[in-house]
């Protein structure tokens, strides 16, 4: 049976996971969207042309204006929403009156929660809608799941993650990969995390810690906000410590960090020269540009450490994910790790393996299966899992 998949915004992670589509799905039809005819045309070329198959069309469509968004939708069995992240609440009382099922990239758990009380309606109209299906969140938390699943009890689970520059250049050691708009808000706001089975609220660009990466050297890590989405709510009980951080190249939380202490991301109106403006506004209209314009091939690490027992005995679970921009289909990392999960999980949905309703991510799928999904899409996954046995 042939499936629509409708691709909402023909970008970066939109027209990857477009091609994991075209690649791994049964007989699928893809629909690139975006307001731009001229941009879904090319990225449906260009999946066609990866993909050796007429497999994707492109479609003219206003995400925000609800007539054209059902036009979208009408003949879709599920959408794949890649806009920014606050869009996707009212995209999704969209698709629960076209009947369609829905996946999106999330980004911010604030956000997600509005999707997410969507349930009630969402069960009436027999539909799943399944926020923060990307890399982070997303993806590490599957990591974070596998974790779990693969220990008798798991006292911590402890995920990290970075999209870094393959060549790094000062000061800031980094190359945007996603809207400015997107990592201003990982940098600023307040994380979610549980600590000693508590849930707790940790601010942005703190506990910064050492890490090694065997492929990079010696890296730094801090808090970061989204990145655990709900699963902290719904793993308690389940895990005692969950937390996720961010990894970049040493020295780039402190220079970051600036811009927070300083007031460059307040949301409050300041006068200049007799004009109203948003600090954060300004900042991200000038910076964001700026640093767009290093351009470079990027890399992508995450890492998922454990600890609990299996057996009675101590146990320790490593799991390290490594991935560079791929020369053959020219996509980056940050596009094949976010493109091609949020695509896994649009599958799942699809074959009728998620439940009915606004599902947390974390309820979607085992941790366990999608890491055996990721691996067939040939991303290297090492897992290394040590007992200590006790006399």
């Amino acid at each position: 049976m042939q499936n629509t998949y409708a691709i909402l915004g023909s970008g970066m992670q939109g027209t990857a996971a477009a091609y994991d589509l075209a690649k791994f799905a049964e007989d699928p039809k893809i629909i690139m969207g975006d307001m731009s005819l001229e941009q879904a045309e090319k990225a449906a070329a260009r999946v066609n042309r990866l993909a050796g198959k007429d497999v994707c069309s492109a479609a003219q469509v206003d995400a925000l204006n609800p007539d054209s968004l059902r036009t979208f939708l009408h003949e879709a069995d599920i959408v794949i929403s890649c806009v920014p992240y606050w869009m996707h609440p009212q995209i999704a009382k969209i698709a629960i009156e076209t009947i369609t099922d829905m996946v999106d990239l999330g980004g911010n758990t604030d956000i997600t929660m509005q999707t997410l009380e969507l349930d009630a309606q969402a069960k009436e109209a027999e539909i799943s809608l399944v926020p923060d299906t990307g890399l982070a969140p997303g993806l590490v938390n599957n990591v974070g799941l596998y974790l779990i699943e693969n220990m008798d009890k798991c006292d911590s689970a402890k995920m990290y993650c970075g999209v870094l520059p393959q060549n790094p250049k000062p000061p800031f050691n980094y190359k945007l990969t996603f809207n400015v708009e997107g990592l201003v808000t990982e940098y600023d706001y307040e994380a979610i995390v549980l600590r000693e089975g508590q849930i707790e609220k940790v601010p942005t660009l703190t506990e910064l810690e050492d890490l090694h990466i065997d492929q990079l050297g010696d890296m730094e890590a801090f808090v970061t906000s989204g990145g655990t989405s709900t699963a902290p709510y719904t793993l308690q009980g389940k895990v005692t410590n969950y937390e996720y951080k961010t990894i970049r190249f040493p020295g780039h939380c402190e220079r970051m960090k600036i811009f927070k202490d300083f007031g460059f991301w307040n949301e409050s109106k300041v006068n200049v020269r007799g004009t109203e403006v948003v600090p954060k506004d300004v900042f991200n209209t000038v910076f964001g540009p700026e640093l767009d314009k290093f351009v470079d091939q990027d890399l992508c690490a995450v890492r998922g450490v454990g600890i609990g027992t299996t057996n009675g005995e101590p146990t320790r679970i490593q799991v390290d994910i490594f991935d560079k921009q791929d020369p053959e289909t020219g996509f980056t990392s940050m596009e094949r790790l976010t493109g091609f999960s949020t695509s896994i999980i649009a599958q799942e949905v699809v074959n009728g393996r998620v439940a009915k309703g606004a599902v947390r991510y974390e309820n979607a799928m085992t941790g366990t299966d999608f890491l055996a999904a990721l691996h067939k899409r040939g991303i290297d996954i090492r897992i290394k899992k040590t007992i200590e046995h006790v006399f």
